[in-house]
This record gives structure tokens, C-alpha cells and sequence, in this order.
């Protein structure tokens, strides 16, 4: 099962992704990560990322495509894979069905910008070791203190109200008309947000499994 998670930056696709990782068997790549890999073992393609990213530039769709064949090319993508983080835009999705990266289906999670707004503007994550909360839906014990370290939580700049705004503005203008293309190919299938269980559960309804 070759998959894709499409949705709004707050869709919860990071979530679904590690979920469906375990009950599909399946490896979630995300192209953050295996950048950031690449780089650090000094891969030929990691080398050529690691230019354009110390002259401060965004990596190419060309080397960042590259980087993503290297990964799928390993034994644990055999039975399949999550693909997180790309494609962000037509044209990637383009330049990878060139390289004959092909998906089985494309799962996009839909949820309004309201929803969005709310839910990231709740979001706290421990300035120590990264955990994750929300004032609603998953609070820590103590208000403002980390449940695993103590440590202290913050909103990120990122999940502040205007940071999300002009982040649904991009996801709507470059992410979205991805819909499209992959509807074209008839692999898109759209769920609705809810809660986790049944955001997941909806998932694998469609999936067939």
C-alpha cells in the first residue's frame, strides 16, 4: 500500500500517519526527516541539498525527488509506505509520477479553517522534549507543565492564530489543487475530521482495510 496524506497544516495527517504506519505494517516517510538524513550520512544527493540549504535557498524538486527514491529504494519500503511532507505542489506530483513514484491511493483529510484555527491556537508542546498537547482535546495534568519531564509548555510561533491564517493561504493556493490531479488518476478518497479513532477508522474504510 503506496499512500499519500493530503490536508490542511492541523489536519492531524502526522498523526494518522504513525497509526497507520503500525496497523498497515508500513513505514511513514517524511521528507523533513530524511533530508535532514541525508545530509548528516552525506549522501550524493544529501551532498547536493546541503548546498543549496547553507546558501539559505529551498531545495530543488529535482534533489528532494531524488532523495525520496533513495529512501523508497530500501528494504522496508517492499510492502509500501506513507509518503508525509510531499508532494506539496502539482508540479511535484508531476516530476515524481516522472520518476515513477506512483501512489495506490491519495487520503485527504478534510476539515475547515475555522476547525483549524481553533485546534492549532490549542496546541502546547514541551519546551524540553517536544511533547505534545491541546488546552481541549489533550490537556496536560498540571496546567502548563509537561506530563513526561516538567518541563515548561509553549504555543509555537507556528500555531499562533495569524502564523496559521497565512499558513491555509499557501496550503489553499499550492497544496489543494492536488485534489484535483490525483482525482483525475482515480486514487483520491476524502475523509472527514473528527476525533482520532474515527478519523483513523474512516481511513481504513476507504482504504479497504
Amino acid at each position: 500500500m503506496k499512500l499519500i496524506l493530503l490536508g490542511a497544516p492541523g489536519a492531524g495527517k502526522g498523526t494518522q500517519a504513525e497509526i497507520l504506519s503500525e496497523k498497515l505494517n508500513i513505514p511513514t516517510i517524511s521528507t523533513g526527516n530524511i533530508l535532514r538524513a541525508a545530509v548528516k550520512n552525506g549522501t550524493p544527493t544529501g551532498l547536493k541539498a546541503k548546498a543549496f540549504m547553507d546558501a539559505g535557498q529551498l531545495v530543488p524538486d529535482d534533489v528532494i525527488i531524488g532523495i525520496i527514491n533513495e529512501r523508497l529504494a530500501e528494504p522496508d519500503c517492499a510492502n509500501g509506505y506513507i509518503l508525509d511532507g510531499v508532494p506539496r505542489t502539482v508540479a511535484q506530483a508531476e516530476a515524481m509520477e516522472k520518476a515513477d513514484i506512483i501512489f495506490d491511493a491519495v487520503v485527504s483529510i478534510e476539515i475547515s479553517d475555522d476547525e483549524i484555527i481553533n485546534r492549532m491556537s490549542g496546541r502546547r508542546v514541551c519546551e524540553s522534549c517536544g511533547a505534545s498537547y491541546h488546552v481541549i482535546a489533550a490537556p496536560p495534568k498540571q496546567d502548563g507543565v509537561c506530563d513526561n519531564c516538567k518541563g515548561k509548555l509553549i504555543r509555537r510561533k507556528d500555531d499562533a492564530p495569524e502564523t496559521v491564517k497565512a499558513r491555509l493561504e499557501v496550503y489553499h493556493k499550492e497544496t489543494e489543487p492536488l485534489k484535483d490531479f490525483y482525482a483525475k488518476r482515480g486514487i483520491l478518497k476524502s475523509v472527514e475530521n473528527r476525533s482520532i479513532a474515527e478519523t483513523t477508522e474512516s481511513i481504513l474504510r476507504v482504504l479497504g482495510k
